[in-house]
């Protein structure tokens, strides 16, 4: 039975074999040996490079994803008002129909804020598949990668040493059942980092760059859950990553701190703390955020937002009035429709001539007998 698995993976290996040789072959140009392991390490760290550098692109898009999302979310919740206690199957079809729908007019979907992740995950299974492959040296001598890793470059990955010590396809588990104690301290100590800085990176969004609105949602209290879910995760699948795999993940997630403070610091969520101590900043400087985003004088703005006042007002006057409803009997009194519905006419003589109803003379009809 073939290998469904590695025959999707075949060409994510190939292309990270591919920038693991071509940063390997940099390194040894320069000077560094070639079967070191800070070589093989600093190869990986320009794998994460590559990686990141090519997911900029989807990174905007997913910033921009999540801006369309805070701005829908007023309306997503009205969708969930609407059909809020209803559990039969079409009302759930109807709420699920004005949702997609929603997302459709503006252009997002919750999927799109995890693009990176989405697309960044089987790259890291592609490394952890080649890692793995490479410790089948040991047992076949003539073994080799799918793409550029061949049989002398498995062999040079295979004995490479992080410190002399750590092999870089070693796990905490083969160090702890090899009775490695450097390869166990390295192991820990990398492992500790990841998580840190996983949880770390997660922290920085909740606390500083959601506005008042998304704090209230159950998106948010998801992502509180998953501050303190992701990194438990870690602590028990962090045993079966390779070294290399782990210096990979930690490196990518230096990565994303960095992107992501710069991120918050420039451009962050309308309405969030990190927006307001940037207006802070700003303001600091004598500038402002204009109507359309853009970074101003302050005299600018302070001239925007008068012409924006007298346009309001402008509006405001030109808009027409609102009428009040009226009673039947009001309306009769001043005029409008009686109580039957039909308009009041004047006598034929004014206010002081005679009554259509009375007799000729003007005079007033007599009483009803009793």
């Amino acid at each position: 039975m073939p290998d469904l698995f590695g025959i999707i993976l075949w060409p994510l290996k190939w292309a990270v074999e591919l920038v693991l040789v071509a940063w390997h072959w940099l390194f040894t140009t320069m000077g560094l040996p070639a079967a070191e392991g800070i070589t093989w390490v600093l190869s990986i760290v320009g794998l994460v490079i590559v990686v990141r550098a090519a997911l900029i692109p989807l990174f905007v898009r997913q910033i921009k994803s999540q801006r369309k999302m805070m701005e829908i979310a007023p309306e997503l919740r009205k969708v969930q008002e609407k059909y809020r206690g209803k559990r039969d199957q079409l009302s759930r079809e109807a709420m699920s129909r004005e949702t997609m729908a929603l997302y459709k007019k503006h252009g997002t979907t919750p999927v799109s804020s995890c693009l990176p992740l989405l697309v960044q995950m089987p790259i890291f299974f592609a490394l952890f598949s080649v890692l793995n492959d490479v410790q089948k040296i040991g047992a076949n001598p003539d073994f080799s990668g799918v793409g550029l890793l061949d049989n002398e470059l498995t062999r040079e990955f295979y004995d490479a040493r992080l410190f002399g010590v750590a092999s870089l396809h070693e796990t905490l588990i083969n160090a702890v059942e090899s009775s490695n104690t450097v390869a166990i301290v390295i192991l820990v100590i990398l492992v500790a980092l990841m998580i840190v800085s996983q949880f770390f990176t997660q922290l920085q969004i909740i606390s500083k760059n959601l506005s008042p609105e998304a704090k209230t949602g159950q998106a948010y209290q998801m992502q509180k859950i998953m501050l303190y879910i992701l990194p438990l995760a870690f602590i028990f699948s962090g045993v079966f990553f390779p070294l290399g795999v782990v210096i990979y993940w930690f490196t990518s997630n230096i990565w994303t701190m960095v992107q992501q403070f710069i991120v918050i610091r420039e451009m962050p969520t309308p309405g969030s703390d990190a927006a307001k101590a940037r207006e802070e900043r700003l303001a600091r400087k004598g500038k402002a955020i204009n109507a359309e985003g853009k970074v101003v004088p302050m005299s600018k703005y302070l001239e925007e937002q008068e012409r924006l006042r007298i346009e309001a007002e402008k509006a405001k006057a030109a808009a027409p009035k609102r009428q009040q409803p009226v009673s039947k009997q009001r309306a009769k009194k001043q005029g409008g429709k009686p109580a039957g519905g039909a308009p009041s006419k004047p006598s034929a003589g004014g206010a002081g001539g005679p009554s259509s109803s009375g007799d000729p003379d003007g005079g007033a009809s007599a009483p009803a007998a009793r």
